[in-house]
């Protein structure tokens, strides 16, 4: 587990993108229950995360114009029981951090791998989400 201190400002950066922070099992299956799309972030402290992932995503869902109708994010490596729990529902994919799901009335319809998001720019990561949010959103 990492110190709170050295993710918070990590947290507060997804977070001001317009995504609800999810701590506990509980609180990813109250969300998994909801109909409609949500997009899962799975964020980590790791520099891809911080250079393409988080800018990446938080710019798709401010420059599309359809959009999840709710977006949550768990913390690998910090929030073990929620990211548990997260995964449970991103099978039968491996773990992986960062990484971006996106559910639709309950079903897996996308998935974003951390080898699909190392490399790459936060542009094309938000040009590849808008396009996954035109035809699921």
């Amino acid at each position: 587990m990492y110190p709170e201190h050295l993710v918070h400002p990590m947290r507060m950066d997804i977070v001001a993108g317009g995504f609800q922070e999810l701590k506990l099992a509980s609180e990813v299956e109250d969300v998994m229950a909801k109909p409609g799309t949500i997009l899962v972030f799975f964020n980590s402290v790791c520099g891809c995360s911080a250079s393409t992932a988080r800018p990446g995503v938080k710019h798709a869902v401010a420059s599309s114009a359809k959009k999840p109708n709710q977006l949550v994010t768990v913390f690998a490596g910090v929030d073990p029981e929620a990211v548990q729990k997260a995964r449970e529902y991103t099978l039968p994919y491996p773990p992986s951090s960062p990484s971006i799901a996106l559910f639709k009335d309950g079903e897996l319809v996308h998935f974003v791998e951390r080898h699909h998001i190392e490399g790459r720019s936060a542009d094309m990561i938000a040009g590849h989400l808008e396009g996954v949010f035109d035809e699921f959103c």
